[in-house]
């Protein structure tokens, strides 16, 4: 869309004809229309361990027309060891619109309340780019480093060329210790984004649950399986959210009511988007969504009339119980035979707690051996001590005895934050630093890992304008159409990995039990629960962050 700002009119007047870059800080967003002031860099460097995924970022700019902007990257050498050149990706990232700050969910009493503002977020596919004139160009680079890398100091080169002419060369140090991280799909830390099927068909055209619909899911839930995913976002009848997205829930089982009052269930779109997900590496845990939905309304073919009926059925009530106790009982023996039990949650969205006991009470009468999940919202969740997955608003902080109990009971403790939560955040106007510190807050708070409500909500063109009804920008997804990801996404990765490292070595301290490891991981400890703040920290989140990753570092030699 078309910059709204004033900042449209900065003067590139006295800037010289062709293309110029920098190396700048991945914290930085940088306006579309102003001209950079930053600190001339050409060098990159990054340090790693084997197997961590790094990134970086070069802007670019120039005052007149650009075409074919590209790039290329050489191999990376270290004396005897080479890492090849495709270890190394580079995306240009492309602006989308977005409210310039807002922490409120309603609607917006005039369209732009909050003043509007282009943010760099999407990491396209494309492998060049046309650049306009008087306009940046964020590059986002990638490097992943091979678990089967060497330990040692690499020299590579990442090139920017155009059709005119232009070539600018940075070079790149990566240095890789003598550490490997695990593989996404053993990370311990427990990632929960919703997922959103019926988003993707709508967006691509194709028909719902289709083959096609499948192929075109398969490189972004691939993307978050890669992000260490835990959970399968499934639902149980219609719509549970009562349309608070764009695009409606499509249900995955088909309730029938039979001709002599008996009932049957059709399980294939929920059986073939199980093991999709499964396939791809997503397997630790199945949510359905919802024995409470927010409208409590269910919908069933009913065969003697032959027609859709929905029926409003409140927890407590004649009908909640008649319509979900032989579902229950169902579902419980099809999950049996699929195996999947065992790892199958009836999961709850912010419901009351009045509604939250009748709905234990119906499970534990008619399905007690399905687990059950909550997104609590009222404070309850110590009136259900043995719930298998609890999610608590980021401002309702479970202490640690009872996160210390529900861990060693296998019990999944997590912490979530939506639209009216400032801090810390992923909204599309958020410093993208917070992604990384959401990470950061959830192991220092104590947490097992964090949930969010959306991975893929999109609005109606999300590549182009990240507002949505109610919500702050961005707040509805993280990534893009096609498999493309995000600034945002990145850095929540990074700050899983950072976790990940983190718990590695102070195991390794741990174990170790001498004076010189005692007091590394008293360092670690020190410096980790500098992050245990749920409002801003007095110091800024990029300083805290690079002296707590100066830290892992230094340990990790």
């Amino acid at each position: 869309m078309d910059d709204p700002t004033g900042d449209t009119l900065s003067n590139w007047s006295g800037v010289e004809e062709g293309l110029k870059g920098s190396v700048v800080s991945i914290d930085l967003k940088h306006p579309r229309s102003i001209l950079p002031e930053v600190e001339q860099e050409n060098n990159i460097v990054l340090t790693g361990w084997k197997g961590e995924t790094l990134s970086a970022q070069v802007l670019l700019w120039s005052s007149v027309a650009t075409d074919n902007v590209g790039y290329a990257f050489s191999d990376f050498q270290t004396e005897g060891n080479t890492l090849q050149s495709s270890i190394a990706r580079a995306r240009f990232v492309r602006y989308t619109m977005s409210e310039e700050e807002n922490f409120v969910c309603r609607m917006r009493e005039e369209e732009n309340e909050f003043g509007l503002v282009l943010m760099p977020d999407l990491l396209d596919s494309l492998n060049r780019f046309n650049m306009e004139p008087n306009q940046v160009r964020p590059v986002w680079l990638t490097i992943e480093i091979p678990s089967s890398a060497s330990a040692g100091r690499y020299e590579g080169v990442f090139t920017v060329n155009s059709k005119n002419g232009d070539l600018i060369e940075f070079p790149i140090s990566l240095s890789v210790q003598d550490r490997t991280l695990p593989p996404a799909y053993e990370w311990t830390y427990h990632l929960d984004l919703w997922q959103h099927p019926s988003a993707v068909a709508r967006y691509a055209g194709l028909e719902f649950w289709s083959d096609a619909h499948f192929e075109k899911m398969k490189p972004l839930m691939q993307m978050l399986a890669n992000a260490g995913q835990k959970v399968i976002t499934t639902n149980l009848n219609k719509d549970p959210w009562h349309n608070q997205c764009y695009d409606a829930y499509e249900s995955m089982i088909i309730w029938t009511k039979n001709e002599d009052n008996t009932w049957s269930y059709d399980y294939t779109v929920f059986d073939k988007w199980v093991s999709f997900m499964i396939d791809l590496g997503i397997d630790k845990m199945i949510n359905c969504y919802s024995l409470l939905p927010w409208n409590n309304e269910l919908e069933y073919f009913d065969a003697a009339t032959d027609s859709i009926i929905t029926v409003v059925a409140d927890p407590g009530t004649v009908v909640f119980k008649e319509l979900w106790a032989p579902f229950l009982t169902d579902f419980t023996k099809h999950l049996t035979e699929k195996g999947w039990l065992e790892i199958t949650n009836i999961a709850m969205d912010e419901r009351s707690p009045e509604m939250m006991s009748e709905a234990v009470k119906l499970l534990e009468e008619y399905a007690p051996n399905l687990g059950i999940s909550l997104a609590d919202n009222h404070k309850s969740y110590q009136n259900y001590p043995m719930i298998k997955d609890i999610t608590v608003k980021v401002n309702a902080k479970v202490n640690e005895k009872d996160i210390e109990f529900r861990r060693k009971n296998n019990l999944i403790t997590t912490y979530y934050v939506c639209c009216s939560d400032p801090f810390p955040n992923m909204f599309t106007f958020s410093p993208s630093a917070e992604s990384c510190y959401s990470a950061w807050y959830s192991y220092a708070a104590g947490y097992d890992g964090m949930l969010r409500w959306a991975y893929n909500s999109w609005p109606e063109d999300p590549v182009v304008d990240s507002r949505f009804r109610k919500f702050p920008s961005g707040d509805t997804y993280f990534v893009y159409p096609d498999g493309r990801s995000s600034i945002r996404f990145e850095r929540l990765i990074e700050g899983i990995q950072d976790i990940e490292k983190i718990k590695i070595l102070k195991a390794e301290f741990q174990n170790n039990n001498s004076a010189e490891s005692l007091a590394k991981l008293e360092e670690l400890n020190s410096e980790v629960q500098k992050f245990n703040v749920i409002g801003k920290p007095t110091t800024t989140v990029e300083q805290m962050l690079k002296e707590a990753k100066e830290v892992i570092n230094k340990l990790s030699e």
